[in-house]
């Protein structure tokens, strides 16, 4: 049985941690860092994650190392859950199969009873177990406001203090095992703590928080929650991992409706009660708890909707950064020998069925009743093939790791043949690490670091495409930073360098390969690649800008700030891509500063490919205000990276003094303003606990949504936790939030104006319209179906820039997720009198590009006022290149279709209409190039369809 280890990615711009993949025929297991942009980079390696139900986090709890956790979880949680219903569907199958021949199938009883053990064992068997370090757990019950699942559960352990013990009965026994490989978990702390503050047995209960008991309110607690002798420390540890567990494998019910007395009901709540006479249910229409009028009866039964558990818990329990890293050792079992046939013969063993029990380690009886055990015609009995994974985050963790005992314990490294070095900086080449590698001269050393492994562009699908983008409109599109030089190079003989692709092959025997290694992407092979009719139209469409230069100046001469940039950093819808990030968008306004519009996973390694490290280095600095649109992961999950490197950039990560907090607030303008709705920012104060990313330094702000029809605009707030709430009436409330208030004019954000509306796609979801010093006023729908309120909000915009996630045909699909198509995007920006429109977040590769007919007349211009373009031609949905679609606009809009890595100038928004003709042909030639080309082949050795193209200009797949 063939088994190996593989390295997905190595530290570059957008993929900042090492990840392996262990490969058996039947199970994979995720290694290492599960940093931002890891569930891309799997992607774009053709890595395989459905049969992932083990993931081994190494290194520390930071966002850097963890920050692609909770998008992978999630998609980890949906390939387990869709592989566990087809696994229930076949084993009920064979069962009742087997009933019906055993002429039981109609005994009721029985059959419901058999069914019950057949889906309690399918369950059983689809847990995701992860693995790493302190604070995992808490890190994941964060996210209890924006993530759940239901009939997946998911298992954390964290790795704390010592993980073997040489005084039991099975000295040196693994941490963990399975039917492939056994697992020792190192916990290493640095020398300076070697004692982390999060180990402290006091000061570990938050007086906010609520107990676990409150939470479940009577109910049947579930399994691993806590008991009255625990310590304080351990009831918080089971606390978490409750409310982690009711994320991903909960039974309640959104339409279930419980009888609750009416002065207990938790407002805001939707309240019913039972019409006597029909035993109907109706919706409650009398006073409500905490109201000005009094309840005529506060003991009434009425019947509410309970929000799922985990998200009942206002604060988590008290934690603080961690700092022991892990690090593992990963064997194989023992391998039985080869299968001596010439001796099962002799030995008078009947061929078949008999022959492969020997094989498998099994006794037999042979022609003469007498028994043969395997290790008669088996060879002799091997160790299994190994490797270590070894995390360091800086020199002060490196006594600690090389005086562990397991390197010199033999029942621990037995078969071990290779070590896979993560290391943070100056840790490779420090004098005690060399020396190890010395020591243990008969391992290889396999290094992973920023130091010394390249900087060579990771999406490779992605970069080719902007690549090829740039030749057709150099202006707009840049060939992603890079730079596919080794920093600096390690000696040894038995020392390399960790490269993408690379294999450490377990099994039949150890080897180092390096023939599955993907070569840097070639960008003059890609840029040689492109047709000469391709180039011809562009070349035609630089004529037409050239030509139309006079109208397009009249054209914008009007808008403010015609130099402000939008940067459109991610255009995909929901999953990353290998051709789409998840939505973020970069706004540059001279003289102003620059924003973000939501804030997608990997965000940061966007930036880091779009901007060189001087021209980040200004854009961090000038960075004044992240808008996040809704709680969807794919609009916020990399927040956190984006401040912690703004933090580093501006305050050199250091924290804010604690004294008079929000008059310092109110006075430093050196903070970074995060506007969103309340659960946004109760998630980046909770995860401050567990990592000092720049909290202090924000301005938290929240929105209130514009009402048009009580002549009530949006107000901005400082971000108060709910507890502080807790026991306030109405008018208390509402007083509170009024000595927090700001206006868009203060010193952090220097505004002329903001406005935002609720919008139809999730709870809490809005668009927004910002009017900056200048003049300019742009527009940002988020995700939403389109928006009367919007177009309000937004009129006299220079800019709408509105997700258009499917194409027209797909008018259903887009009412049934909340989605605009592109013909109402147009539609709403048109209808705010937008002097340009933005389409982004798309569903698919290739979108639809719009070919625009101007209205010219007034009763064509008087169909602005209509939310919806005319009606799109029927048709059916389509992954082929699109053809052009016909829309009428505004004489005055202008319309861009988005890309990732795109750069535009606010005034030069009509010049992309021009490179329509060119980049249709792109399109298709990418698209015939895809489905004809030979050698696909992705980590999943010999499946076609999910890797690189081998070639030239190509990147070679992995093994």
């Amino acid at each position: 049985m063939r088994s190996f280890v593989q390295v997905l990615t190595t530290p570059t711009a957008d993929t900042p941690g090492t990840t392996l993949i262990l490969h058996f025929d039947k199970k994979r297991y995720l290694i290492g860092s599960l940093g931002e942009g890891t569930q891309r980079a799997c992607v774009q390696m053709g890595a395989r994650l459905l049969k992932v139900s083990e993931c081994f986090v190494t290194g520390r709890t930071e966002w850097s190392n963890v920050g692609g956790l909770l998008g992978m979880v999630l998609t980890l949680a949906d390939s387990a859950a869709s592989s566990q219903a087809s696994a229930l569907e076949e084993a009920l199958f064979k069962a009742k199969a087997k009933a019906k021949r055993e002429g039981w199938s109609e005994d009721y009883e029985k059959m419901r009873k058999m069914e019950d053990e057949i889906r309690n064992e399918v369950k059983a068997n689809s847990v995701l177990n992860i693995f790493g370090p302190q604070n995992m757990n808490h890190m994941l019950a964060t996210a209890r406001r924006f993530i759940f699942r239901k009939g997946m559960p998911l298992n954390v352990h964290e790795v704390r203090g010592e993980t073997h013990s040489k005084d039991t009965e099975e000295p040196w026994a693994p941490y963990w095992a399975d039917d492939n490989i056994k697992v020792w978990a190192m916990s290493i702390s640095p020398d300076s703590s070697t004692k982390s503050p999060s180990s402290s047995e006091g000061s570990s209960a938050s007086p906010r928080k609520r107990s676990i008991e409150q939470v479940y309110e009577g109910e049947a607690v579930p399994d691993g929650t806590v008991a009255n002798d625990l310590s304080p420390k351990e009831r918080d540890m089971l606390t978490v991992k409750a409310v982690v567990s009711e994320m991903f494998d909960s039974t309640w019910r959104l339409d279930t409706l419980h009888e609750t007395p009416l002065s207990s009901v938790r407002l805001p709540a939707t309240i019913f009660v039972r019409n006597s006479d029909t035993n109907k249910v109706e919706r409650y229409q009398g006073p409500l708890p905490g109201g000005p009028q009094p309840l005529p009866d506060p003991n009434r039964t009425v019947l509410v909707r309970r929000p799922w558990p985990g998200a009942l818990i206002e604060s988590l329990p008290y934690t603080e950064p961690a700092k022991q890293a892990i690090s593992y050792i990963i064997r194989n079992h023992l391998q039985r020998g080869k299968f001596n046939k010439q001796r099962a013969v002799e030995l008078k063993v009947e061929e078949g069925p008999k022959f492969r029990e020997l094989s498998n380690g099994n006794s037999v009886l042979n022609k003469d009743g007498e028994t043969i055990t395997s290790d008669m015609v088996l060879g002799e009995t091997r160790d299994g093939g190994g490797f270590a994974v070894v995390d360091l985050p800086d020199p002060s963790y490196i006594d600690n790791l090389i005086n562990r005992p397991e390197w010199r314990e033999a029942k621990v490294m037995a078969g071990v043949g290779a070590i896979i070095w993560i290391c943070g900086q100056d840790v490779a080449q420090d004098l005690r690490v060399t020396q190890f590698m010395k020591e243990f001269v008969n391992l290889q050393h396999i290094v992973s670091s920023a130091e010394h492994c390249p900087n060579q562009i990771s999406m490779d699908s992605s970069a080719a495409s902007t690549v090829r983008l740039r030749k057709i409109d150099p202006v707009r599109f840049r060939t992603p930073v890079h730079d596919d030089a080794i920093p600096k190079v390690l000696s040894g003989t038995n020392v390399t360098m960790a490269a993408r692709g690379q294999v450490v092959q377990l099994e039949p025997s150890f080897e180092l390969q390096d023939k599955q290694i993907v070569p840097p992407l070639s960008i003059a092979e890609v840029e040689k690649e492109m047709s000469s009719d391709i180039l011809g139209e562009a070349a035609k469409a630089h004529q037409a800008i050239e030509a139309d230069q006079d109208q397009e100046s009249l054209w914008a001469a009007n808008i403010p700030d015609k130099e402000a940039e939008i940067i459109t950093l991610g255009t995909g819808s929901a999953l990353p891509s290998k051709y789409r990030n998840v939505s973020a968008t970069l706004l540059r306004v001279p003289g102003w500063g620059s924003m973000l519009f939501d804030c997608g996973e990997n965000t940061l390694g966007q930036l880091k490919r779009v901007f060189t490290p001087t021209e980040l280095q200004q854009v961090l600095r000038e960075l004044r205000l992240i808008f996040i649109s809704h709680m969807h992961a794919d609009h916020h999950l990399g927040t956190v990276g984006v401040i912690k490197a703004w933090y580093a950039e501006v305050h050199n990560s250091q924290p804010a003094s604690t004294d008079s907090l929000l008059q310092s607030q109110l006075n430093d303008q050196r903070r970074l303003a995060v506007v969103s709705e309340p659960a946004m920012l109760q998630w980046l104060m909770e995860y401050a606990a567990v990592e000092d990313y720049g909290y202090s330094r924000l301005a938290s702000l929240h929105i209130s949504p514009h009402e048009r029809n009580k002549r009530r605009p949006s107000k901005l707030g400082w971000f108060v936790p709910p507890t502080e709430f807790t026991g306030l009436t109405p008018q208390e409330r509402m007083e509170k939030h009024a000595r927090n208030s700001i206006p868009a004019s203060h010193p952090i954000l220097r505004l002329t104006d903001i406005q935002a509306v609720s919008v139809t796609h999730c709870h809490g979801a809005r668009a927004v319209s910002i009017s900056f010093p200048s003049g300019l006023k742009v527009s940002y729908s988020g995700d939403c179906r389109p928006s009367t309120a919007f177009a309000h909000i937004g009129r006299g915009s220079h800019v709408c820039i509105h997700e258009a996630t499917f194409d027209d045909e797909l008018l259903s699909d887009a009412k049934a997720k909340n989605h605009s198509t592109t013909s109402e995007a147009l539609g709403v920006a048109q209808a705010m009198g937008a002097k340009a429109c933005v389409l982004t977040h798309f569903s698919q590769r290739y979108q639809k590009l719009p070919v625009l007919e101007y209205r010219e007349t007034e009763e064509e211009k008087a169909e602005e006022e209509s939310l919806l373009a005319p009606a799109p031609t029927a048709g059916s949905a389509t992954t082929a290149p699109p053809e052009a679609v016909r829309l009428k606009v505004s004489a005055d809009m202008r319309v861009a279709v988005a890309f990732d890595y795109m750069r535009i100038k606010v005034g030069e928004i009509g010049q992309m209409e021009k490179f329509t003709p060119a980049l249709l042909k792109l399109f298709a030639e990418e698209d015939k190039s895809e489905k004809t080309g030979n050698g696909v082949v992705g980590v999943e050795e010999g499946e076609k369809g999910s890797g690189k193209k081998k070639g030239k200009g190509k990147r070679g797949g992995g093994a």
